[in-house]
């Protein structure tokens, strides 16, 4: 029974010691982005209503939802997705504001999968949502603000995968196929699937024209020459101005200075329906699934009273780290925090040492000696927890230095080391 106890549930994991705090560094990196570009953070609860997150706002199925009931009978689930959350905020506490809102957050979102073995249930997404602003511009940002982080996070190799839901309802709405209707083509497309495509194709009374068009949709991968191929495949102009909002938004990127890691992929088609224009997914080695994912979603802060176009993206941190793992690009530890090691009758000075020290804004731990363990057991000790100084307090008044790094040993007065700080 203990063992079992000892054991995390399926789909999740522990994470500790240099791992996390390595996790917690690439956050930070992250956030310290966030705001640079100006978005304030904002924390949504773990667990909302079931309506919050239900089949007609477009996010995940019901089946994948972790629900159970409150007092009230009422049915909560935890978060299966940021967005629905951060729309529920601004519908609220935004309610009148017409001017762009720039938000960032930070939180753990559950998810029951039941058809990916071995991929996690909890995840920790970390995101931005720029709200009321329509444009362009505030694609090219939220996409300049990923590539952003991208990069910050260490990474040296990835690409930006950028398509436009649109392209693809244009022409399902000139083909007279409802969204029910259009959903299996719309799968079989994102799943770069294009035997069930044909198949599909074959069953529906669709014009020739656009069934050609369906068909070419594997082939609509890459450079800013697929934006001009796209044109000229279709006169709908529903499809057409989602083409010409790309050229805009590369246009935007080349300002600032990030086109190169951007590719399009208009058959890029997500499983969240509420996104309404562009979607972008970013990729790099060491990990077989985005690590950054967003896009446009105009009409979902309506369904919570709040007529505001907007657009975001999330990064999956637990993706990111896998990366950064598998390439061999983990951070580096800071190792400046500090040990104090003393004897049972040095307690009193190793406290007020260390006061001292964190006064300073140094990370100080401090450690007891036991009779049983000599100093190199210590030495040890501090390499394995990532320790850059060990001080030693053995005679009243005298500060043994231990630098981690290069093994150098000083004995100093407790006055002349605080001095030289």
């Amino acid at each position: 029974m203990i063992d079992r106890l000892l054991h995390t549930p399926e789909g999740v994991r522990d994470i500790y010691d240099s791992e996390c705090k390595r996790k917690i560094q690439v956050e930070r990196t992250l956030q310290k982005v966030t705001e640079l570009y100006g978005y304030r953070q904002i924390q949504t609860p773990t667990f909302e209503f079931f309506d919050i997150f239900n089949h007609e706002k477009g996010t995940v199925s019901s089946r994948e939802m972790y629900k159970f009931f409150d007092r009230e009978n009422n049915t909560l689930v935890l978060r299966p997705d940021m967005t629905p959350s951060i729309a529920r905020c601004v519908a609220q506490y935004y309610g009148e504001e017409q001017e762009p809102i720039r938000l960032s957050y930070k939180g753990n979102t559950f998810i029951n999968h039941s058809h990916y073995q071995g991929k996690l249930k909890e995840t920790t997404q970390l995101g931005c949502e720029l709200i009321n602003d329509d444009s362009s511009a505030a694609d090219a940002e939220l996409l300049a603000v990923a590539i952003h982080c991208l990069r910050a996070s260490g990474l040296k190799e990835f690409q930006v995968s950028v398509g436009q839901v649109d392209f693809f309802r244009g022409l399902m709405e000139e083909a007279g196929l409802g969204r029910e209707v259009a959903e299996p083509l719309r799968l079989a497309i994102e799943a770069k699937n294009y035997f069930a495509v044909s198949n599909l194709i074959e069953t529906l009374s669709i014009d020739d024209r656009i069934a050609g068009i369906l068909l070419q949709f594997q082939e609509l991968y890459g450079g800013t020459e697929i934006l001009e191929r796209a044109r000229k495949m279709t006169d709908n102009p529903v499809s057409l101005k989602a083409v010409d909002r790309l050229e805009k938004v590369y246009q935007t990127l080349r300002c600032y200075g990030m086109e190169d890691v951007v590719s399009f992929d208009l058959g890029m088609l997500s499983q969240y329906q509420y996104y309404t224009g562009i979607i972008f997914k970013g990729y790099t080695y060491g990990t077989g699934d985005a690590i950054v994912k967003g896009g446009r979603y105009d009409d979902l802060l309506a369904q919570f009273g709040k007529e505001a176009p907007s657009i975001g993206f999330a990064f999956v941190i637990d993706e990111l780290m896998m990366a950064l793992s598998r390439q061999k690009l983990n951070p580096r530890i800071d190792d400046a925090n500090t040990l104090i090691l003393y004897q049972p009758d040095r307690q009193q000075e190793a406290i007020r040492l260390a006061t001292e020290l964190r006064k300073r804004n140094v990370t100080v731990e401090l450690l007891r000696q036991s009779s049983r363990k000599d100093l190199d057991y210590y030495r040890n000790y501090a390499g394995d927890h990532h320790i850059g100084n060990m001080l030693y307090l053995r005679e009243s008044g005298i500060v043994r230095t231990v630098d981690m790094a290069d093994g150098t040993v000083m004995d100093r007065k407790t006055e002349e080391f605080l001095k030289g700080l």
